[in-house]
């Protein structure tokens, strides 16, 4: 099928998720016929860097041939196998023990399930669960942060904290609240790292005084905040949080969907302050995007506590089709040996601090208000006056400007809808791929700036 028949079967059946619909309709989409290193190529073969790692999650790069074999032999040799009723199967045996032995220290049980956005809902459900079986049934609320993103399902999206997310869904729901993020550049202690920090604690503190620490379940965070825009908390915010959290009697749950498998850095972003959350969520680079799969890990002491629960015979009612799928499982583990002994965590750390360096001269622009980022992951603030900060009007579209250009030149970008420009290259970029980015990145800024103001 020619590429303008492809966009138009589109336009007529796919409803595409995070788009203005009328939009699509009248723009119609790119179409992406292949890939390979660090590029997509769409179906008139035109080549794009690919800098936001299709959608924060091919972390190792496009066509590694090791993660490609490992799902053709699980395919060849087993292609499903249930996780109900006492069975199993070995890739996904071996990367629940795996994954016990990589996470932070305590997290030793895996619930597994398709992507980020049931990897929360699992984390949900497991704490209802946790607290009712401990016999303290009224701990039902859930805080999470201001501009947090835990996915778009019914439970999550009210976690998730950006109005398209709420608008028409009728969430978030009574048992779900949100302090403010603790956003440097922009919060009203800011830019003093540690007002800010002691403020989001002073937040939280109120919100469970307001609600009755014998009524919050948990507090839910993302290490760095993604979808919000790329949003970098100050130093010893996870470290803050777990204390806070311990001080108030409520379970911490980390959600590591973007920050998981060398994003940021290290393998885990909690590593980097020593936290060992209740909770913690992972999918995307777990198995770099080829296939899904997530996981959710809990703490022993949960475990323990769920498992007493059935010991009259009763079932853990809760699971998915393909949860534990063991071509999923197969690739997963094959991810973990190139993030682990293929080089990729090194390559990464090194080539994030490079990364960030090039980008930071970005802010010499009168237009860029603030370069932020940790590793592998980063944005751009868009301003109209950086004394102000003052951002752009609506109207002028500029971080969608700059995206438009930087595609014709080559480069894949996330634009969120208030100006930040979100990054993510994978960990096999090199510093010539950075080189190439920041050149045609400050090419589309200066043009997109041109024709605006």
């Amino acid at each position: 099928m020619d590429t303008p028949s492809l966009v138009e079967q589109d336009k007529l059946h796919w409803v595409h998720p995070v788009v203005s619909l009328r939009q699509h309709e009248s723009k119609g989409a790119r179409i992406w016929a292949s890939a390979e290193g660090i590029h997509l190529i769409d179906t008139d073969g035109r080549r794009v860097q690919d800098s936001f790692s299709g959608l924060w999650c091919v972390n190792a790069g496009y066509g590694q041939q090791s993660l490609i074999d490992a799902a053709t032999r699980q395919l060849q040799k087993l292609s499903y196998g249930t996780g109900y009723f006492h069975f199993a199967n070995e890739p996904a045996v071996r990367l629940a023990s795996r994954l016990a032995e990589l996470a932070p220290e305590g997290l030793t049980r895996v619930l597994f399930g398709q992507g980020g956005s049931d990897a929360i809902d699992t984390a949900v459900r497991v704490v209802r669960y946790y607290f009712n079986a401990t016999g303290q049934p009224e701990k039902k609320h859930f805080i999470g942060l201001q501009r947090g993103y835990h996915g778009s399902s019914s439970t999550g999206s009210g976690l998730t904290a950006l109005p398209a997310f709420h608008r028409h869904f009728d969430v978030p729901g009574p048992q779900q609240h949100h302090i403010p993020s603790p956003y440097p550049y922009r919060h009203p202690d800011g830019p003093d790292q540690n007002a800010v920090l002691e403020s989001t604690v002073h937040a939280l503190e109120a919100k469970v005084g307001e609600i009755g620490a014998h009524r919050v379940a948990a507090f839910i965070c993302e290490p760095i905040q993604g979808s919000g825009g790329v949003i970098v908390p100050p130093a010893g915010f996870l470290r803050a949080m777990r204390e806070a959290c311990d001080r108030f009697g409520i379970l911490l749950i980390v959600d590591e969907v973007i920050t998981g498998f060398g994003r940021t850095g290290p393998l885990f972003a909690c590593e980097s302050e020593g936290v060992s959350p209740d909770v913690m969520t992972v999918a995307k680079g777990l198995t770099s995007g080829y296939i899904p799969m997530s996981a959710t890990l809990i703490s022993e002491k949960i475990y323990q506590a769920i498992a007493d629960a059935g010991d009259d015979g009763a079932v853990f009612g809760h699971g998915q089709t393909y949860a534990g799928h063991p071509v999923s499982a197969a690739v997963a583990n094959a991810a973990l040996d190139l993030y682990l002994d293929g080089g990729l965590l090194e390559n990464g750390a090194s080539v994030g601090q490079y990364f960030l360096e090039q980008l930071g001269t970005l802010e010499e622009l009168p237009y860029v208000g603030e370069v932020r980022g940790r590793g592998l992951l980063a944005a751009v603030e868009l301003v109209d006056d950086k004394e102000s900060k003052r951002k752009p009007r609506k109207s002028k579209r500029l971080g969608e400007r700059v995206l438009e250009h930087a595609l014709e030149e080559g480069l894949v970008f996330r634009a969120f809808s208030d100006d930040i420009l979100g990054f993510a290259p994978a960990l096999n970029y090199t510093r010539a791929d950075v080189d190439s980015l920041i050149q045609i990145l400050r090419f589309s800024l200066d043009k997109a700036v041109a024709e605006t103001f």
